[in-house]
């Protein structure tokens, strides 16, 4: 027999949580134990994503699957990249870029905006320059970004759905922040790259002679296209 399996189930409220707990022996005859938690909410069983990060985790420490990653704090490749946070270029973008662990700063937020001179994007750009080595800045925008076109008041109106009260909301008045412009995104992605790298590269705080590039990728097939040279000024 590969292993034991005992399943509990516990009501509280109107719901049902369901903890399975799965101890098994492998070949090699050590020990392993996984614990999952799962709700029951009109049906619908849901696995709880911190249980199974948790579990992922101790097994890959486990079986020491980091030492393939292991490399310093210094980029190999002597550059920092602003890009978005969009799912698909969580693999895609290095793979197009031929960078792997270990090669280069990310940085990454929604759209890959350089909106504050001195907010905490430029400060990690800064950072990079002047204490982990990296000599050259790429601001990677890419198409059907989920910024393109985003207008404050659809933010604003998701906000109340999900229960934030208009006394919240005026938080930001209050503490000198314009919704429309802070909660705005943008029309045209390379109009966008390029305004993050003017940003960038004009920045009083910037060296003259760091290259500040900008890019957009294509996120179904990383294709790439340029839209500031950095090398030419």
């Amino acid at each position: 027999m590969l292993g034991a399996y005992t399943l509990c189930i516990i009501t509280i409220g109107a719901g049902k949580v369901l903890i399975s707990i799965d101890i098994f022996s492998s070949s090699m005859g050590a020990n392993s134990s996984t614990i999952k938690v799962f709700t029951k909410r009109q049906g619908v069983e849901q696995l709880k994503l911190l249980e199974e990060i948790l579990n992922h985790n101790q097994q890959f420490v486990e079986e020491k699957k980091y030492e393939e990653f292991e490399t310093t704090k210094f980029p190999n490749k002597k550059m920092v990249i602003l890009t978005c946070m969009d799912t698909r270029l969580v693999e895609l973008l290095p793979k197009a870029l031929n960078v792997r662990n270990g090669d280069v700063k990310i940085i990454k937020n929604a759209g890959a905006l350089v909106t504050h001179p001195f907010g905490s994007i430029m400060r990690s750009i800064l950072i990079a320059v002047y204490q982990l080595q990296a000599k050259e800045v790429f601001v990677i925008g890419h198409h059907d970004c989920g910024m393109s076109g985003m207008k404050a008041d659809a933010v604003v109106s998701s906000m109340k759905e999900r229960g934030i009260t208009d006394d919240a909301l005026d938080t930001m008045t209050y503490s000198g922040i314009a919704a429309d412009d802070w909660l705005r995104g943008f029309e045209n992605v390379e109009e966008s790259v390029s305004h993050s790298v003017h940003m960038v590269k004009k920045h009083p705080l910037m060296p003259i002679d760091v290259p500040v590039h900008g890019l957009v990728i294509h996120p179904g097939t990383g294709k790439l296209d340029l839209v500031v040279d950095g090398y030419e000024g």
